[in-house]
């Protein structure tokens, strides 16, 4: 399990664009760490994941079109990255997950949060356009309806109301987040990971056009499980009532 963590707490960990750029980076060397099996996602310190994309630097950053665009491509690079990882990302959330923040939190397979969570997507507030993409992802997280009510309210959300939508998928006393996401995490760790990488890549087809949806790949992916060594080890443990040893193999 390894932990990549948004830091800048001066402005509770919003993400200035040097962060933005740092993401793909650090995602990569975690794809290919045979030790590294699932990340969690956390904001420094206890008060926020992230309070969005850092606004104090626009008028320097995103003063035109062509700045904006400029800006969207290093955003864009790094949910690519995020959203296309294969292994397991599970968010942990406590404090405020707004704008920015929240879009890092989406872009998650899972979102962990402390009861003090606090969750929303002001574009509407700012004059913002938001990209079609992490429109995709919300609405494939908690639907077209309750996708609607975010973006067009802007309102926050608590952690409990973040639940009963599907934002989040656990909530639990912010004293008990950082025990209850390593065992989350370790849980999940503990699985095959060559059927973790194989489910993870067929959910994510879900989400595409039925006509582009590459399902050799995910073919491939299956039959790498059947021929593997951790497979062996599952069918073995399981007829000697033990728990299994996955290697990744």
């Amino acid at each position: 399990m390894a932990w990549l963590t948004l830091r800048n707490p001066a402005r509770l960990n919003a993400v200035r664009l040097e962060m933005w750029e740092a993401i793909p980076g650090a995602l990569a060397p975690l794809a290919t760490d045979p030790d590294v099996r699932v990340v969690v996602l956390r904001g420094h310190g206890e008060d926020a994941f992230a309070s969005g994309a850092d606004i104090s630097e626009f008028q320097e950053r995103r003063s035109d079109p062509k700045q904006a665009a400029a800006y969207e491509e290093v955003t864009a690079r790094a949910f690519e990255a995020l959203v296309h990882f294969e292994k397991p990302l599970v968010a942990m959330i406590h404090g405020v997950c707004i704008g920015g923040g929240l879009a890092i939190a989406a872009s998650a397979d899972m979102r962990i949060a402390a009861e003090d969570a606090r969750l929303a997507l002001p574009p509407a507030r700012l004059g913002i356009g938001y990209h079609m993409s992490g429109v995709e992802r919300i609405v494939s997280i908690v639907g077209t309806s309750a996708a609607s009510e975010i973006f067009f309210t802007a309102r926050q959300y608590t952690a409990p109301e973040a639940l009963r939508i599907g934002l989040v998928n656990q909530v639990v006393p912010k004293a008990d987040l950082q025990a209850f996401a390593e065992k989350y995490a370790s849980g999940i760790a503990a699985n095959a990971p060559l059927t973790l990488r194989a489910a993870k890549r067929a959910i994510r087809e879900t989400q595409r056009d039925a006509a582009s949806r590459d399902h050799e790949a995910v073919r491939r992916l299956i039959a790498a499980c059947f021929s593997s060594q951790d497979y062996a080890e599952g069918v073995r443990a399981f007829l000697e009532k033990r728990a299994p040893r996955f290697r990744g193999a």
